[in-house]
């Protein structure tokens, strides 16, 4: 019997099922027949899931089962009992066995519902999803990671210092980011290339300003040497054929013309030297009288009216802690070339204005001398070149003092300059002490 159902159930998977005997529902099983024990003749499952071979009946599904036994034994041509739980099924059907009376077949099988074997499914397919995700955000993190790496190189590499002078940077590895690295050396590349043709055109530059301020120097030096070489021969042919008189004032007038070419060529050398400053303390009261003093005769001589202010306390003779530091002789010199300017320049009846004060500046005290006169003023248009060499406003001027004058201020640590006045106002602009 066994055998027989197992011919019948090997097709049907997940069934299970046996005989049943009807003298059991009436009778205690008999010693003499074991195989009958509890009504049960034979039982088979050929498609049980689990290992081995399974021989004895379930016992939670025997209630079950022989509820449809009993359904079948009362004449019913066959009989179902169906037994649900949460998520599945468990159905039992019997009927009798043709030919055998008293016999019956049963079979069980547990059906799941759809939604339970479609909540299977869709569980089984999210887990392969989050797995597939979890694989891929993984492979992204360290993918991500690795292009951070390259790209802190990258930008270590383009910040350094020497990254212009090196001339490349090493390509990361990245294509998008070696795109970059190569745009980068290439344009490096044209920046070296741009830069030493940059030098070679600053030293052929540099040469042909040379050339050019040699030959207006060259220029200028004859210039203001021949007119007065010119003026006496003038002089002296005149004298020649003249009577004694006529020959002293030649000679005035040749000494006072070699006297200009004396001044032209020391004021030429002071060009040429550095101007060196010796820095003391200075009692500015002072300094500026005995300064200012030294042209009274030549302004009286003129009719000029030539005026000094000085807006600063008399120091001590003793406490030198809050006097000006600068080199008296150099600011004397360049005080005395803007004081001759001047009175060169402004009509008799005249007046010249010197004043020293002291101002204050986000980088401290300035020690500042102004030489204004009621002059007919510097064009507009010469105020941007007039402390170049050799740019005067004044017939028979040599255009070397305010150059002079620059350069003074400039070794001081300050500068000189026009103000931006209505009526000529020459400054001078240093600071107070060196340290400031």
């Amino acid at each position: 019997m066994r055998d027989v159902l197992n011919a019948a159930l090997a097709a049907s998977a997940g069934i299970e099922g046996g005989f049943w005997h009807a003298g059991a529902l009436h009778s205690a099983p008999s010693a003499n027949a074991p195989e009958r024990a509890g009504g049960f003749l034979a039982y088979a499952f050929p498609s049980y899931p689990g290992s081995g071979i399974k021989r004895d009946i379930p016992e939670a599904e025997t209630p079950l089962i022989l509820s449809a036994l009993s359904a079948a034994s009362t004449g019913v041509r066959s009989a179902a009992e169906i037994a649900g739980r949460h998520h599945d099924a468990v159905v039992a059907i019997a009927c009798p066995v043709n030919g055998h009376t008293g016999l019956y077949a049963w079979t069980l099988v547990r059906a799941q519902s759809m939604l339970v074997r479609l909540g299977d499914t869709i569980v089984a397919t999210f887990a392969v999803v989050l797995a597939l995700l979890f694989a891929v955000s993984l492979y992204l993190a360290f993918a991500l990671r690795a292009w951070r790496d390259k790209l802190v190189r990258l930008d270590t590499a383009l910040s350094n210092d020497d990254a212009d002078s090196a001339g490349s940077i090493p390509c990361p590895g990245e294509p998008e980011l070696d795109r970059i690295a190569h745009a980068f050396n290439r344009c490096t590349a044209r920046t070296c290339n741009a830069r030493e043709h940059a030098s070679e055109l600053e030293i052929r530059l540099a040469q042909a300003h040379r050339v050019a301020l040699l030959g207006t120097l060259a220029a200028e030096v004859a210039h203001e040497i021949r007119n007065p070489a010119g003026a006496m021969r003038l002089k002296a042919e005149n004298a020649l054929a003249g009577d004694a008189c006529r020959q002293q004032s030649a000679l005035r007038s040749i000494l006072g013309q070699i006297e200009r070419i004396e001044i032209q060529v020391s004021r030429l050398l002071a060009l040429t030297q550095p101007v060196t400053p010796r820095l003391e303390p200075v009692d500015p009261a002072t300094w500026l009288s005995e300064s200012v003093q030294t042209h009274d005769e030549l302004a009286r001589g003129k009719n000029v009216a030539l005026t000094v202010a000085c807006n600063m306390p008399t120091a001590s003779t003793s406490d030198t802690t809050d006097r000006p530091v600068f080199d008296p002789a150099q600011m004397r010199r360049a005080l005395d070339n803007l004081i001759v300017n001047s009175l060169a320049h402004v009509r008799p009846g005249g007046k010249v204005h010197v004043e020293a004060s002291r101002r204050a500046s986000p980088c401290g005290a300035r020690f500042v001398l102004e030489v204004a006169d009621d002059g007919p003023g510097v064009a507009e248009a010469e105020r941007a070149r007039i402390f170049e060499p050799f740019v005067s406003a004044r017939p028979g001027g040599c255009g070397l003092g305010l150059t002079l004058v620059r350069e003074i201020a400039a070794s001081h640590g300050g500068n000189a300059c026009h103000a931006a006045t209505p009526t000529t106002c020459f400054v001078i602009d240093i600071p107070w002490r060196p340290s400031c």
